[in-house]
């Protein structure tokens, strides 16, 4: 988001800046007297029912327990679980965490591909994504016979690949500043038939593949299970997991929400979805969840290992900013996801500690001084990359504690 708040004021500030910004101030205010499309949102008290058609276990609260591993914790023998988790049970477990971060996610791209170089990348039991995160998490998942399309999406796309410029006639009617199609194109292209299948037979050995988006209706974060979704056999299945990685990545305001259709109670309904960076910057489960009872049943050999690849740079970088409405509101956007996502890192920490685990962090380290001309700069991306995977191929020094609290308790475990 920060990358996209450095290309808005790029775009907007330059030789006609005046002109510009009295011509959005002007689209704006037409803007909110026209007409909205028409919505039917889930009534409060049927939130709780409501469900995908023919997926009801698509997806969960992240902000609470899922239901289905509630029942499953409560009822499951450790037979039952042995059958039906051979992929998870009485062996190590290591989940990875994307993170958001828009062309920032080179980094984690080119630390996956060096990791695999290294030969000590390990099998993940569970990936979760965010925004940009949610572009590399199906890829991760599915191990480095996929690394290749991490190094194309992230070091050869540039903004148009991502998103138009709305014309200032079409934003008098739009939801969003920027159309999101080619993105969408894109996630089309690489979530095909093959990789569907693919995430279906790794949900069914145990394994899991988790994407985040944020419900607008109700401001709360919305974890999406893209494996029970590849392995229900419905016919809109490839289709849902497109559009669940597209809204996870769907900046508001500068891309339109993703409307996604649900049932309760025998009527249909929707809800719309947007960037889940909106609600969290990173998750791995959710904290209502008791994982040690989890561990305990899949018998799991050891501590868990948590790795978190966090797109950013855990410094502020000082910027002059200028009086301005777009460089103060950009700076402080930019600071607010800043805060947030250090908020993120502290939780799973904490989780991992209280669960038995082992906490790692990977980050854009603070001496890399290359700055992105736009939202989506190839050039500066790839120099990202190459950063990212250079240091994981030599061993990454992963982090074991979060950034404030090394001094505190060290950085051993």
């Amino acid at each position: 988001m920060s990358a996209f708040s450095r290309y808005t004021a790029y775009r907007l500030l330059g030789n006609q800046k005046l002109l510009r910004l009295i011509a959005i101030v002007f689209v704006v205010t037409l803007a909110a007297c026209s007409s909205t499309a028409l919505r039917s949102p889930v009534p409060a008290g049927l939130s709780a029912e409501a469900k995908i058609p023919g997926i009801p276990n698509a997806r969960f609260w992240g902000d609470d327990i899922s239901p289905e591993l509630e029942q499953q914790l409560a009822t499951m023998s450790k037979e039952e679980v042995r059958a039906e988790f051979p992929a998870l049970y009485g062996k190590d477990h290591n989940y990875l965490a994307i993170s958001g971060g828009g062309s920032n996610g080179a980094f984690g791209a080119g630390l996956l591909n060096g990791w695999t170089e290294s030969g000590t990348r390990p099998e993940f039991q569970m990936v979760t994504g965010i925004s940009t995160g949610a572009l590399i998490a199906p890829f991760a998942f599915l191990g480095p016979d996929y690394d290749y399309v991490l190094k194309d999406v992230y070091t050869t796309i540039s903004t148009e690949d991502i998103m138009l410029q709305r014309s200032l006639f079409a934003l008098l009617s739009a939801d969003s500043a920027f159309n999101s199609d080619p993105l969408y194109h894109m996630v089309q292209k690489y979530v095909n038939d093959e990789v569907v299948t693919k995430i279906a037979a790794e949900y069914r050995a145990g394994k899991g593949l988790y994407i985040g988006t944020t419900d607008l209706d109700s401001m709360r974060p919305v974890i999406w299970d893209i494996g029970a979704i590849a392995a229900s056999g419905q016919a809109s299945a490839k289709k849902l997991i497109q559009n669940i990685m597209l809204a996870s990545a769907s900046i508001p305001g500068a891309f339109s929400p993703v409307k996604f259709e649900l049932e309760a109670n025998g009527q249909r309904y929707d809800e719309l979805h947007v960037d889940g960076g909106t609600a969290n910057q990173v998750f791995v489960y959710p904290a209502a969840t008791d994982w040690k009872k989890v561990l305990d049943l899949l018998e799991v050999p050891g501590k868990m290992n948590v790795y978190v690849i966090r797109n950013s740079s855990l410094q502020p970088h000082r910027v002059e900013v200028e009086p301005s409405l777009l460089s103060i509101a950009g700076r402080s956007i930019s600071s607010l996801i800043r805060t947030q996502g250090l908020g993120d890192l502290y939780l799973i920490y904490l989780l991992a500690q209280r669960d038995g685990g082992v906490f790692h962090l990977a980050h854009i380290p603070d001496d890399f001084d290359h700055s992105s001309q736009e939202a989506f700069d190839t050039s500066y991306m790839k120099q990202l990359y190459s950063r990212g995977y250079e240091m994981a191929n030599n061993g990454y020094p992963w982090e074991l504690v979060p950034p404030g609290l090394k001094h505190a308790i060290g950085n051993e475990q």
